[in-house]
């Protein structure tokens, strides 16, 4: 089971009330929220293995050279010269340190990768596994990576932490008429204003879809673009050419990395806690109360 972090502490963030708080009054509503969802996961579906993948790049430039507008409209206003910082509420930004020190000591794997944003994480470790993946997102991007033959589904927050939808290859094509696969090729081409990628004008979802089924994927459309045969308006024809430079460096952005230089983790359930003495301070200091109690029972048991 591969947790999009990031992904789910904040709508754990935004799913539980700001008065659950620390003992000197810190809001630790994301903190308590991630707990409780990871022990619902954990007793629901009872994974052998589980990685937290974060975000340790969330904007990385060798996506902003190939699309400059590549989440622009997420960084904060920094001074000139600072690096790139993603916009986050002033009460999360501070809990997200104790959600890491919290994961280190239960003993939960928790893998991100310099250069690399927490799709690519979750993208190779699919990618190595000899068995079923679970991917935990909120994030539709990720799925780009169901496939059934290889036993890949997406486990999507509908509401709260208690209401999962299953994606499976079927799911995709009843919903946006492509599988796994073909589910990048979409949204480079419809764009995404949440992640910056402008897409092709006058081809949204429905039309993405239309020109998949009929030539296969990205590389046939753009030679049925060249072929004056090919079943394509003149509209679509002269937007896809005018789109060119746009589609020739999107794929490389759009879809996940399944080759990150992932580090040797043991990514085993923990049965017991890894440092019970850090955990114990954590408690104190945070306030973590049930939320940590009920997920240590839970993978314990």
């Amino acid at each position: 089971m591969l947790l999009d972090t990031a992904s789910l502490y904040f709508r754990a963030y935004f799913g539980v009330p700001d008065s659950v708080k620390a003992p000197d009054g810190t809001p630790v509503n994301a903190v308590r929220g991630l707990l409780d969802f990871i022990d619902r996961l954990v007793k629901d579906h009872r994974p052998e293995h589980l990685v937290a993948c974060m975000d340790a790049d969330w904007r990385p430039q060798w996506r902003v050279d190939l699309i400059p507008t590549y989440k622009a409209h997420r960084v904060a206003e920094e001074h000139e010269g600072a690096p790139d910082e993603e916009e986050v509420p002033d009460t999360l930004a501070p809990q997200v340190p104790v959600i890491e020190d919290v994961l280190d000591a239960i003993g939960i794997a928790r893998v991100g990768v310099a250069g690399y944003e927490a799709d690519d994480v979750i993208g190779t470790f699919t990618a190595r596994a000899g068995g079923p993946v679970d991917i935990v997102t909120g994030d539709r991007d990720l799925y780009q990576l169901v496939d059934d033959e290889r036993e890949v589904r997406v486990l999507y927050p509908v509401k709260g932490v208690g209401t999962l939808q299953l994606t499976d290859e079927a799911a995709l094509r009843e919903k946006y008429g492509v599988d796994g696969r073909g589910y990048a090729d979409l949204a480079l081409l419809r764009g995404d204003p949440s992640d910056g990628l402008p897409g092709v004008a006058g081809i949204g979802e429905k039309t993405a879809a239309k020109l998949l089924a009929e030539f296969g994927d990205l590389a046939g459309i753009m030679t049925a673009v060249d072929d004056p045969r090919a079943k394509l308006t003149p509209s679509q024809r002269k937007r896809l050419t005018e789109a060119r430079p746009y589609l020739a460096v999107a794929p490389k952005v759009v879809r996940v990395a399944d080759d990150v230089p992932l580090p040797d983790v043991d990514t085993a359930l923990p049965h017991t806690q890894h440092d019970p003495a850090a955990l114990e301070a954590l408690t104190h200091r945070w306030g973590l109360g049930g939320s940590l109690q009920r997920l240590l029972t839970t993978l314990a048991e």
